[in-house]
C-alpha cells in the first residue's frame, strides 16, 4: 500500500508549552513531532472530520466488550 505524502510546516509556540508537550510524549513512548499527529488526528476524529479506519473500529468495539 503507497503511504500518503507528508507536508512540513514551522510551528511556533511558547517555551512552556513545548516544555509540557515534551513530557507529554515522554509519557507516552513518542517523539514530540508523533505526539503532535496524534493531538491532531484524534481531534479531527471527534470533530467528525475524519472517520476512524476499520481497524481502529474493530479495536474500540473489543474494548467495549
Amino acid at each position: 500500500m503507497a503511504k500518503e505524502a507528508q507536508k512540513s510546516f514551522v510551528l511556533r509556540i511558547d517555551a512552556s508549552m513545548m516544555n509540557e508537550l515534551e513530557h507529554w510524549a515522554e509519557d507516552e513512548f513518542r517523539s514530540v513531532n508523533g505526539q503532535l499527529q496524534w493531538i491532531i488526528a484524534e481531534a479531527l476524529r471527534r470533530s467528525g472530520r475524519v472517520k476512524r479506519s476499520k481497524k481502529q473500529q474493530r479495536e474500540g468495539s473489543d474494548a467495549r466488550s
